[in-house]
């Protein structure tokens, strides 16, 4: 490994996902960071760290690496780079900014990140490139960013893939406001609450419908700018509301009501779904026992039978779901805006398609086992291509 070149968060995922012990790893970072003048030991340091659990510290190397370069190559190509992909970043963990790695992991495509905080805007020095990815996403923290960076791209001399305004509308309210009343969908009316009013509904002060028009017991809350689950939960009552705000500090929280979307089989289906020009592309499938599913803890590679499931729905994603939720498809596409956007869905019971979350961050990767999973390959090779396929369309 050559010590000044950067690892790169695919690699350094992949050795997680193998179960490598990154200890010793992080270890040797901390040392070459001490003669390390590029940032790259400490870039490397902070993912290490966040697949560890350490975030804060995390948080902070990446934010001494930032400070003393902007600019950085992740490794993506296997040979001579046929396309020039440069992204604009902002400072946070693996939610923070769209995950463009995974997408070019061993392709002809090349890869340059300008990270871009409150006091260190666009460089002088931007590397040359064919085509410009905002891959910021959408949250209070990021909203300065992404104002700044749709002033700066106003004029930009090369073609600007999710543009800074379109990424701002995704917020978990603001997303189901633009697909509120779209053919097909069925989305919750979500609700940005603070936590002063939740406090009055749990004490029964204030009706549930005051704030959310189809608020009925059982409601899902968790506090703004989370993601992956963290402190996400089903309220049952009053009571249960009572107790989830005494163990949370947060000052405000979505709050929106709960869809039971089980199937008849007594299982939950969670679809992650990408559009890449328009084009809706089957990522990975979780089935579970539990309402709130997480690939990675719906028991996938431990179950032959579900793997056979997810296997068969990639199959006959494109003529048989894609087909029967192409006018739900065509209106989020049309609605969000944007060229690269993941969708996490399920079907409710009279078979609408039933949004979770859009956003433009979702990982999408081909990291998982292929003795396991061996047809998930075949199937992100497709959404590998398709997304090289919408860069050569914009060149």
């Amino acid at each position: 490994m050559n010590t000044n070149n950067l690892i790169g968060l695919t690699k350094l995922m992949r050795m997680a996902y193998s179960g490598s012990d990154l200890g010793p790893l992080g270890t040797q970072l901390i040392e070459r960071a001490k003669t390390d003048t590029s940032g790259h030991s400490l870039m490397d340091l902070s993912t290490v760290l966040q697949l560890r659990g350490n975030r804060d510290l995390a948080l902070s190397m990446q934010a001494q690496a930032i400070e003393s370069q902007q600019i950085y190559s992740p490794p993506t190509t296997t040979g001579p780079a046929n396309i020039r992909l440069l992204a604009i970043m902002g400072p946070g963990d693996l939610m923070a900014n769209t995950p463009l790695e995974f997408l070019l992991e061993n392709s002809d495509i090349s890869l340059e990140i300008v990270y871009v905080t409150q006091n260190l805007p666009l460089p002088s020095n931007i590397p040359d490139h064919d085509v410009l990815f905002v891959a910021i996403a959408q949250s209070d923290q990021n909203m300065p960013l992404l104002k700044e960076i749709e002033t700066a791209l106003a004029s930009w001399p090369r073609p600007v893939l999710n543009r800074p305004n379109r990424i701002a509308l995704m917020s978990r309210n603001e997303a189901c406001a633009l697909l509120k009343s779209a053919p097909g969908i069925e989305m919750p009316i979500t609700v940005r609450i603070d936590r002063q009013t939740l406090e009055q509904i749990a004490y029964q002060k204030l009706p549930l419908t005051d704030i959310l028009a189809d608020g009925q017991f059982p409601i899902i809350v968790r506090p703004v700018d989370s993601h992956a689950g963290r402190d996400l939960d089903k309220i049952e009552d009053t009571d249960s509301l009572i107790h989830y705000l005494q163990n949370m500090p947060n000052d405000e929280f979505y709050a929106s009501r709960f869809v039971n979307y089980r199937g008849q089989d007594g299982l939950f289906r969670k679809y992650r779904i990408v559009l890449i020009d328009g084009k809706p592309f089957i990522c990975h499938v979780g089935i579970s026992e539990h309402w709130m599913i997480h690939y990675l803890n719906a028991g996938m590679s431990e179950s032959a039978e579900k793997r056979a499931e997810e296997e068969r729905f990639m199959i006959d994603f494109d003529s048989q779901f894609a087909f029967k939720h192409a006018e739900a498809f065509r209106a989020i596409n049309e609605r969000a805006g944007l060229d690269y956007l993941g969708i996490d869905c399920g079907e409710s019971a009279d078979g609408k398609l039933l949004i979770f979350e859009i956003d433009s961050c979702m990982i999408v990767h081909a990291i998982d086992p292929v003795d396991i999973f061996p047809y998930k390959q075949p199937q992100m090779n497709k959404v590998f291509s398709a997304f090289r396929q919408m860069l050569l369309n914009v060149i």
